[in-house]
Formats: C-alpha cells, sequence, structure tokens
C-alpha cells in the first residue's frame, strides 16, 4: 500500500464515535455504541496497570492485585477510559482531573495512584513515576473500526494486513 498516505488523527476515548465519520480507519477502544452501521474487529485486550510515584512501596511487587490497593488514593480522570473500578481504595479529596497525562503527573508527586490500560501508562511515561500489572483487572480491548459505507479496496487491504494477511494468503 505503497500508494495511501497514512495520516495519524488522535482521537478520545470520549469522542471516539463521533468522530468515525471523519476517518477511513480508527484504533478503538470498546465499548462502542452504536456500531451497526460499522464495522468492528476486536484485536487485543489490554492488561491493566497500577501507576505510582517511582517511591512507592507498591513498586516493590512484580505485579499487584485489588488487596494490594487497600486504603491508596485512587485517581480517576475525566478522560477514563476503563470506567468504573470495584477497588478497596479511597476516593481523592481534591476535584478530578481533567487528563490521564495531569494524573501521571499528581502520582508521580506521590499523590495516589491510577489504573490505566498499559499503552497509555507507556505514552504518559515519566521518570519519577513506574507501573505494575494489576492481576484480575478491567482489561481494555482495542479493535479496528470503520463506516461500514465507508470500506474501499484499500481499506480491505489495510484490514487484511491488520489480520497478518499477505497479498498471497487466501481469504
Amino acid at each position: 500500500m505503497p500508494h495511501v498516505e497514512l495520516e495519524l488523527v488522535p482521537l478520545t476515548f470520549a469522542g471516539q464515535r463521533e468522530r468515525l465519520s471523519e476517518v477511513d480507519l480508527a484504533l478503538i477502544r470498546l465499548p462502542l455504541e452504536r456500531t451497526d452501521e460499522l464495522h468492528v474487529i476486536p484485536l487485543y485486550d489490554e492488561v491493566p496497570v497500577v501507576v505510582a510515584s517511582r517511591e512507592s512501596h507498591l513498586l516493590a511487587a512484580e505485579q499487584l492485585t485489588a488487596d494490594d490497593l487497600a486504603g491508596e488514593v485512587l485517581i480517576t480522570p475525566a478522560d477514563d477510559v476503563l470506567g468504573p473500578l470495584d477497588l478497596p481504595t479511597i476516593t481523592p479529596s481534591f476535584p478530578m482531573l481533567a487528563t490521564t497525562r495531569d494524573a501521571v503527573e499528581t502520582v508521580a508527586s506521590g499523590v495516589g495512584i491510577l489504573v490505566v490500560p498499559m499503552s497509555l501508562a507507556r505514552l504518559h511515561q515519566r521518570k519519577d513515576a513506574d507501573y505494575r500489572p494489576l492481576q484480575g483487572g478491567p482489561a481494555s480491548t482495542v479493535a479496528l473500526a470503520w463506516p461500514r459505507e465507508a470500506t474501499t479496496p484499500d481499506v480491505e487491504a489495510f484490514v487484511g494486513i491488520v489480520r497478518g494477511r499477505t497479498p498471497n494468503s487466501s481469504r
């Protein structure tokens, strides 16, 4: 597909459904509302992680459980992608932070913890914060989605590549 120019357009979790009409294809997070006019192919489930300050005792473990988080202040930003978590944590006494980036910055300062999919922890990685996998935490499914009426030979070729097909593969 060297003849096709790819343009990366960031989508927010909250706005991904509305923006799908503006792009040919999108990597999105499930769940997604009103998928009847869309093709949606789940690709993988992303591991949830706990982000904490480098100084946190939580980082002594290779992975964490819900019980390990008992009594910790759990920061949930406005752009949260996991939804409600059933964890034995404490709600912060400060207003909700707008973004995951703000939450990671706050956590890095030693205030609270954050639970996000691993890719978001990596995206906002800092020297003063780190993360550990959360066993039994909610996975975040990443999928490929596109409007049914926007299916073209180039879109079909891209979907084939994502699924691991080559020009010589049978469908």
